[in-house]
């Protein structure tokens, strides 16, 4: 597929490049990953426009200012507070919030997957190749994340960039290890909210996995009320924002 570019902003003036995944089928899951990847299914998407970078400390410091969102637990942490390295030490709660404040929301497991992907069911976001330095920050080469964008060769057929490493990323979905076996096959949202559930699905890996964790299809988990140094996330805009929480 082509890439298509639009530019939002927010309500604070800051910008947001965005790509458009149009409306279509693609194949979700792997049988070659983990149990909880299989099994392998069709899934139609309409269309949305996904986040081209992973939202910066620049971006998300104009929420913290300008709406009372809270600080990255790294604010203050010269390894992480760079203004172009990706917003990390905050909870799937505030990503969520940051989303919902420029418009948007957070991707849905099955939209953040076929961005990653597109259309031919391949491993990475780059290709089937094995992951490398040039393709990707991960592995603990660098020990660290780095600013957004900075492995364009490693970007998906859309033009998204990161989606394998630099950091792992908040989707929407609660967490199920059976969800595909009976998940709708039309925009799927995850598993409803129950009480006691509190892992929601992270995706992509970050800068400290190594090569079957930065693979498309990996599906992790991590407890929505908690932040790191590893996970940060993407939003989407789409005609229809409420998402599925």
């Amino acid at each position: 597929p082509g890439v298509e570019v639009t530019t939002i902003t927010t309500p604070a003036n800051t910008q947001h490049v965005m790509v458009t995944v149009p409306a279509g089928e693609f194949l979700m899951g792997s049988e070659n990953g983990e149990i909880n990847e299989q099994p392998v299914h069709t899934v139609f998407l309409d269309t949305y426009k996904i986040d081209r970078f992973e939202v910066t400390n620049t971006q998300y410091q104009a929420f913290v200012t300008a709406a009372g969102g809270a600080a990255s637990l790294f604010a203050q942490d010269g390894r992480y507070n760079g203004p172009n390295q990706p917003v990390v030490g905050i909870s799937w709660t505030w990503a969520d919030a940051y989303c919902k404040w420029i418009g948007g929301r957070l991707p849905t497991e099955a939209e953040w997957e076929k961005a990653a992907r597109g259309l031919d069911a391949r491993i990475y976001p780059w290709g089937n190749e094995a992951p490398t330095a040039e393709l990707l920050n991960h592995n603990r080469t660098i020990d660290l994340t780095q600013d957004v964008g900075s492995h364009p060769t490693g970007q998906s057929p859309y033009g998204v960039h990161d989606m394998a490493g630099n950091v792992w990323e908040w989707v929407s979905d609660w967490f199920d290890t059976d969800y595909y076996a009976n998940s709708p096959n039309q925009n799927p949202t995850g598993p409803a909210d129950s009480p006691g559930q509190t892992g929601k699905v992270i995706r992509g890996g970050s800068w400290a996995e190594s090569d079957p964790f930065v693979r498309s299809t990996q599906r992790f988990t991590f407890q929505f009320q908690l932040s790191n140094d590893l996970t940060g996330f993407r939003c989407i805009v789409s005609p229809d924002t409420t998402g599925a929480n």
